[in-house]
């Protein structure tokens, strides 16, 4: 989304801010910042205010690659046991906690832990990690189970799974309607361009992560960047099991931005 994105080149002024996805979630919220990516939980959580832009998301049908829950046993062996969970995203740690309930029937142990795998399975009987933190994981030599979240979510519901999205303050979008259409029009630009030639994003990820170039052609082909009604449909699903297990404290009304025009999803 970000690699040919330049906020010089806007005619509406706009700063690029850099932050860990925590902070960035975290000045949303608060206001400090008008329009950002978020992860899925915390947009659910302040969804009263704020719009998602359509286009654009983080999603997976089926394998996602980087969310991969570390066993000891096989995943029906621990739904009541104890599980270390990675301290970096709400979404998924919540995605699992809906799994183990509603598709395992369990109700595990939960504790927090930072993202080093070895020292959470020395404390639990199975691990989650995701991102860089996963992938590296996955790479190593080791005999745990891995289990995909994305794979899982996608086997038991038949939906896409999205983690992240674009969000707008509302009231910002009720006064910026031009500059909000022209930075989402950059971003859908960018993800355009990225997808055309991905050897940049790919050679990027290899200096900065390792792996090979096989490895991450394989990785950015597999994600969805699209939202559309497929994606607005899991994310729904997922919002409504999270309200259900009393993960999320309200029900989750989805409200699109479209041209400064308010497009209110119903299910």
């Amino acid at each position: 989304m970000y690699h040919y994105f330049e906020p010089a080149a806007l005619t509406n002024p706009a700063e690029l801010v850099t932050e860990v996805p925590a902070r960035l979630n975290e000045r949303i919220h608060e206001g400090s910042l008008d329009l950002s990516a978020m992860s899925s939980f915390a947009y659910g959580m302040a969804s009263d205010r704020l719009l998602l832009l359509p286009d654009i998301s983080v999603s997976s049908r089926g394998e996602v690659k980087s969310i991969l829950l570390f066993s000891k046993e096989p995943i029906e062996s621990i739904v009541n046991r104890t599980i270390a969970l990675t301290n970096t995203s709400a979404t998924s740690v919540n995605l699992l906690k809906v799994i183990m309930t509603k598709f395992y029937e369990g109700n595990p142990d939960y504790i927090t832990m930072e993202p080093e795998l070895e020292s959470m399975m020395e404390n639990a009987d199975a691990a989650l990690l995701i991102g860089d933190h996963a992938i590296k994981a996955s790479w190593a030599d080791h005999d745990y189970y891995v289990y995909d979240l994305g794979e899982l979510w996608y086997r038991y519901t038949g939906h896409q799974m999205t983690y992240a999205v674009w969000a707008v303050n509302r009231s910002y979008a009720d006064n910026n309607g031009d500059a909000v259409k022209e930075i989402a029009d950059a971003f859908y630009s960018s993800k355009t361009a990225s997808l055309r030639d991905l050897a940049p994003v790919v050679k990027h990820a290899v200096q900065h992560i390792g792996g090979s170039e096989a490895y991450w052609y394989a990785y950015f082909r597999n994600l969805v960047y699209d939202f559309g009604e497929n994606e607005l449909q899991g994310l729904q699903l997922y919002f409504r099991y999270a309200h259900e297990l009393g993960l999320m404290e309200h029900e989750v009304q989805v409200d699109l931005w479209n041209e400064n025009k308010l497009i209110r999803v119903t299910e």
